[in-house]
């Protein structure tokens, strides 16, 4: 399989079949799945993020649900405020920005309304992150990095001009996630391994990991714990805020699209046709043992409260105990 994806939102669309697992490794049927939220088959759901109680899902055709008490309830804004399909979502205290197709952003404002904000750029925006601050980072297609230092209402372009030092022959790599710490220090991740990190909002770049499989899922902790995933079940693990980085072997080859860990210990990792969970901080993996996890995809996952829940195929909300 190619290294580079151009479309991902075409790989959660079922365009990459017969994904295999390798069970070596990890034990089976640790988690439970609980559907929160149903949808129908050609419904898709991308992104979530929480911030206390407010949890916000996006998806195709500019689908947003919110739910105001951890999750238990959702509500669906209509009418839509865009058509065009929403990749990704941030929340930090008193930000909400969500980001999609053809450079598509849009921020919530102080009533609780979405309004579309000019990003400067048209390609695609997978993934977006905030902080308390009000810096929100974007990342995309073909090397795409925008940067806001108010919460999403302007944009500018913080990509390395000259990608000979990050990719193999200079290419622009596709960015998948990225996340942006109290401090604003960046860090995103992408095609070829790249793990990128800037601590002057944009003005300079480190690579801090590369490798064969793309990467397309980050989260990275306060406490400078974190870990990226990616293509043939590519784990890899940070103890010290993402300056370096190890292998970690959770047990299978699927295609991962998204993290979350909590101070509890688990960690919860989705993709194509499995769900990974560890109950103490990665040390151990177990399959989430489920007949739609292992038939279908999950790609958002976040943590609301106690709980863990993920979003992804059929418009679904499911939650994993």
């Amino acid at each position: 399989m190619s290294r580079r994806l151009a479309q991902p939102q075409s790989l959660l669309a079922g365009a990459l079949l017969g994904a295999g697992l390798l069970f070596a490794g990890a034990a089976a049927g640790e988690g439970k799945v609980a559907e929160v939220v149903g949808g129908t088959a050609h419904q898709a759901l991308f992104g979530i993020a929480s911030q206390g109680d407010v949890t916000v899902a996006v998806g195709a055709a500019g689908a947003i649900l919110e739910s105001a008490d951890a999750g238990k309830t959702w509500k669906t804004v209509s009418p839509a405020p865009t058509p065009l399909s929403l990749l990704g979502v941030a929340l930090a205290k008193g930000h909400a920005v969500a980001v999609g197709q053809e450079g598509t952003v849009l921020v919530m404002d102080d009533a609780g309304k979405w309004n579309k904000a000019t990003s400067g750029t048209d390609s695609r925006l997978f993934n977006v992150a905030v902080n308390a601050a009000g810096r929100a980072v974007a990342v995309g297609a073909f090397g795409t990095i925008i940067l806001s230092d108010d919460g999403g209402q302007s944009w500018s372009a913080v990509a390395p001009q000259d990608w000979s030092s990050y990719s193999k022959e200079g290419e622009q790599p596709h960015l998948y996630d990225v996340a942006v710490d109290d401090k604003g220090v960046i860090t995103a991740v992408g095609e070829f391994g790249l793990v990128l990190r800037s601590a002057d909002a944009g003005k300079t770049w480190q690579a801090l990991h590369k490798g064969d499989a793309s990467l397309f899922a980050l989260r990275l902790s306060a406490d400078g714990s974190g870990y990226a995933a990616g293509q043939n079940g590519a784990v890899i693990r940070t103890a010290d805020g993402g300056k370096t980085w190890s292998d970690v072997d959770v047990g299978t080859t699927a295609i991962l699209l998204g993290i979350q860990s909590g101070a509890d210990g688990r960690v919860l990792i989705s993709g194509m046709h499995d769900m990974m969970l560890s109950k103490d901080h990665g040390q151990t993996w177990s399959h989430v043992d489920d007949p739609d996890v292992a038939s279908s995809w999950y790609q958002g996952v976040a943590g609301a409260g106690p709980a863990l829940y993920a979003v992804g195929h059929a418009g679904k909300i499911v939650r994993v105990d």
